[in-house]
């Protein structure tokens, strides 16, 4: 297995493909998943010679279940550690849902050269949870909702969200996926209870304003309108306006889950954007 040991002793599982002389491109998952979650994207950018790498977060995946760093300004400090000992140069950063909160925090705080665009679909950014500064938000009862029930049953949870709003497979009509949903719980179900725990606060409640207004790569921003995890007005609209070189793209009717169940139309929108 690829990893690398970060200074508080944690072990990041990575994956590195395709050759060290192409262009990288790196993907951040969502809460609770894995680099498996990026497969797809995977495959079809090696295929058309990039060289793609995708770690799982600390307390996620095969990394180290911790019990501490469970927060953004760690999670971006092991991903310059990566990016540090891979030594990648011009970087497309691709993430998806709390994995685009971790791009923009870490691509805010990249060396300079390490980062050539950036890409965020179904992100938490600018902020998730509901206040006085941001009345669209999520209240917080649905966020303690989601922890009182991963500590009472987590296999469970990790059953019910992806068979429901992950994949709007609760939506009349839709076409469920079992593969997609088992997969989802296998992913879960390999991290670590007290990191997953602690990551919904770190993709919740933090304001990733500052960090996007700092950010001058050109950025391109996905989102789907039916997006029952991450509601769409109050994340990619207000995400592109902070961007200073920020396209937003919007999907009707794509769920949260859209790079695996509309991966045909993600892959190659993605594909555009790093080839313009």
């Amino acid at each position: 297995m690829d990893t690398i040991t970060t200074k508080d002793g944690v072990s990041i599982f990575f994956k590195d493909w395709g050759p060290k002389e192409a262009q990288p491109i790196v993907f951040h998952h969502g809460w609770p998943l894995s680099a498996d979650d990026w497969d797809t994207q995977m495959l079809f950018f090696l295929g058309h010679g990039f060289r793609v790498i995708a770690h799982d977060r600390r307390g996620h995946g095969r990394s180290t279940q911790t019990d501490t760093g469970n927060e953004m300004d760690t999670y971006a400090a092991d991903v310059i550690a990566l990016t540090d000992k891979l030594d990648l140069k011009n970087a497309v950063h691709i993430g998806h849902s709390t994995g685009g909160g971790e791009v923009v925090h870490y691509v805010a705080r990249a060396k300079p050269g390490r980062v050539g665009k950036m890409v965020i679909i179904g992100a938490v950014p600018p902020v998730m949870l509901k206040s006085e500064k941001n009345p669209g938000g999520t209240p917080m009862e649905a966020f303690d909702g989601y922890r009182a029930a991963l500590a009472a049953n987590r296999a469970q949870l990790y059953i019910d969200i992806p068979t429901g709003p992950f994949y709007s497979f609760n939506r009349p009509g839709a076409k469920v996926i079992q593969g997609v949903i088992d997969n989802w719980w296998r992913q879960g179900m390999m991290g670590g209870t007290k990191a997953h725990y602690d990551c919904i606060k770190a993709f919740s409640e933090t304001d990733f304003t500052d960090d996007l207004k700092s950010i001058t790569v050109p950025s391109l921003v996905i989102h789907g309108t039916d997006d029952q995890i991450v509601p769409y007005a109050d994340s990619a609209p207000l995400s592109s306006k902070l961007l200073k070189n920020g396209k937003l793209k919007t999907y009707e009717g794509f769920p949260h889950g859209m790079c695996t169940t509309h991966a045909d139309v993600v892959n190659p929108e993605l594909l555009a954007f790093i080839k313009s």
